[in-house]
């Protein structure tokens, strides 16, 4: 049983410093109260596509390792019980 706990505990700490890392260089989405005033719109080439840019795949690695980063915490949280 502790390998398992010591092999999660490696897992656990690999996912949290890709997602710090994901999360860093990702550049900002938002585009602010300017977008509602000028009446840009989002429907566009790009945004239909945006999935298969480097933005997107990032986005989706990013959410996919955040899931995987709090299943491991909830299960190092059943092994290690207070």
């Amino acid at each position: 049983m502790q390998v398992v706990k010591m092999i999660l505990i490696i897992v656990d700490i690999i996912v949290c410093l890709a997602l710090i890392v994901l999360s860093m260089i990702q550049s900002k989405e938002d585009e602010g109260l300017s977008s509602t005033i000028t009446g840009s719109s989002s429907n566009n080439f790009f945004e239909q596509n945006k999935g298969r840019t480097k933005e997107g795949k990032q986005k989706r690695w990013t959410i996919i390792l955040g899931i995987a980063f709090a299943i491991i915490s909830i299960a190092l949280a059943v092994i290690y019980p207070i």
